[in-house]
């Protein structure tokens, strides 16, 4: 659908992208729903829990789709979308123009979620419009700290389970969680004219960037990608302490996206690291598997 201004409050964002961020978003996000493991893990909760964490997956989809598939100047519909998103919390603002936003903000409300996490995560956006590559991994984790972490904290406030140690806990998750992703879809990524795997870490394996190019992985970019996945996982299971800390369906939602850590951590394995021939994906039985562990304290992801 041609627009000349998107309904977020953004600027022309080309054919179809006014109906993702605005009025036509329904169609278009819940056909995003049936392949992401997000949408998909809240099937099992209570119709209430769904609506208020399906509000926040509909946001961050908009968010990151906006910032890697929109045509047109992506850094002025992002500003212009955390603008409108700001309105939430401004005291006396009218509603947010997005239709989707609308919906956050009634979530927002009934669950008093906080506008930090949020904006973060369109920050996280706005870097990825300027930031290509990542020196160090103390670097990638500050970009984590954007990316991914304000999801857990948004889980954690829609539970009413949030306090300052669950969320340091849940950080480690969420900043896992990413660096697990970022393994997987490095041939995507670098497609996309990014590296998220440490510079440093290619170095000490002796990658270069057009190593990850390659039809498939060379023996020095399997090492790599084992490397960064050892590292993901030891982070991903010492968080999962705060598993211990929560009760009823808070701790079934974040059991869930640990075994889904720990799956997609075995489809590595699996593939013997090669993430340039295709996207290792996990099996049904490996998240049994790591459900299984996860409810027994196992470690998860090996």
């Amino acid at each position: 659908m041609e627009s000349t201004r998107a309904e977020s409050g953004g600027r022309t964002a080309g054919s179809g992208w006014s109906t993702r961020a605005g009025g036509g978003a329904d169609d278009y996000l819940r056909a995003r729903e049936g392949s992401e493991n997000f949408p998909v893990a809240l099937r099992m909760l209570p119709a209430d829990v769904r609506v208020h964490l399906g509000a926040v997956y509909d946001v961050a989809r908009v968010i990151d789709d906006l910032g890697d598939q929109a045509p047109g100047d992506r850094t002025a519909l992002l500003r212009d979308f955390r603008s409108d998103l700001a309105k939430i919390w401004a005291p006396g603002s009218p509603e947010p123009d997005a239709p989707v936003l609308r919906r956050l903000a009634e979530s927002v409300r009934a669950k008093h979620l906080s506008h930090k996490p949020f904006d973060d995560l369109i920050e996280a956006n706005l870097v990825d419009q300027e930031v290509e590559t990542y020196p160090t991994y103390e670097d990638l984790v500050e970009y984590c700290e954007l990316s991914a972490n304000p999801v857990g904290r948004i889980v954690l406030e829609v539970f009413e389970a949030s306090t300052p140690e669950r969320a340091e806990l849940s950080d480690r998750i969420c900043t896992a969680l990413q660096i697990v992703e970022h393994c997987q879809d490095v041939a995507e990524d670098r497609r996309a004219g990014r590296i998220y795997l440490p510079l440093e870490d290619l170095n000490r394996f002796g990658v270069t960037a057009t190593d990850l190019d390659a039809p498939t992985a060379s023996a020095a970019v399997r090492r790599l990608v084992a490397f960064e996945a050892e590292r993901a996982t030891a982070l991903l299971n010492s968080g999962t302490a705060l598993l211990g800390q929560l009760r009823g369906w808070a701790r079934l939602a974040v059991r869930g996206y640990v075994a889904g850590g720990g799956a997609a951590l075995l489809a590595l394995r699996r593939a013997d690291w090669d993430v340039l021939s295709g996207t290792p994906h996990a099996r049904k039985t490996d998240l049994v598997r790591q459900l299984i562990a996860v409810s027994r304290d196992r470690r998860v992801g090996s």
